[in-house]
């Protein structure tokens, strides 16, 4: 896990550096509040932090980890609990409008390391490891040069993790850029 966290992060400086002489490139952190529906099964609220780069007004890079609360179940055989914790890397594609293009569609495609945490009544509990492919779709506003607030909804393929075909996440956050 280590590994793959320094090999994103070292891909993001590479791209981050080999665009310094030919766009005006823009390194920003950001935080959001996620609701995540974890298709029908559980729905839990959680945070992310993420850094990223835009290369310009168009086109940008983001590194995030996500992590949820646990929501609690209640079935006919006792009470189940679900969480989330995510880490992985989405490309972002912007869409200025209007003539002060203070306000700009998004789009966002990525990949993100996936680990379910579940425990089940009784003491079976465990934990799925996978990898979910995410598309995403949103708006931002600019609120000065340095701080913008967005708002994304992401559906994440997420191929059978922990018995999940897909997950549905919303986000609301802030973007401040350096």
């Amino acid at each position: 896990m280590k590994r793959t966290i320094a090999l994103m992060a070292a891909a993001s400086a590479l791209a981050f550096t080999a665009s310094a002489n030919a766009y005006d490139f823009t390194p920003y952190v950001a935080a959001d509040y996620t609701y995540t529906d974890m298709q029908n099964l559980a729905e839990v609220n959680g945070g992310k932090i993420a850094v990223g780069t835009d290369y310009n007004k168009y086109f940008g890079t983001e590194v995030f980890y996500q992590r949820t609360g646990s929501d609690r179940i209640h079935t006919a055989d006792g009470t189940d609990e679900y969480s989330l914790q995510s880490y992985g890397l989405d490309v972002y594609g912007y869409l200025p409008l209007g003539c002060e293009q203070k306000v700009s569609l998004i789009g966002t495609a990525g990949f993100a390391f996936e680990d379910i945490k579940f425990k089940y009544e009784g003491d079976n509990r465990g934990t799925e490891h996978g990898v979910g492919y995410r598309l995403g779709a949103g708006a931002q506003y600019n609120v000065d040069e340095k701080v913008s607030v967005r708002a994304l909804y992401r559906y994440t393929f997420a191929d059978k993790l922990g018995g999940l075909d897909h997950i549905n996440e919303y986000s609301v956050g802030v973007k401040y850029a350096f």
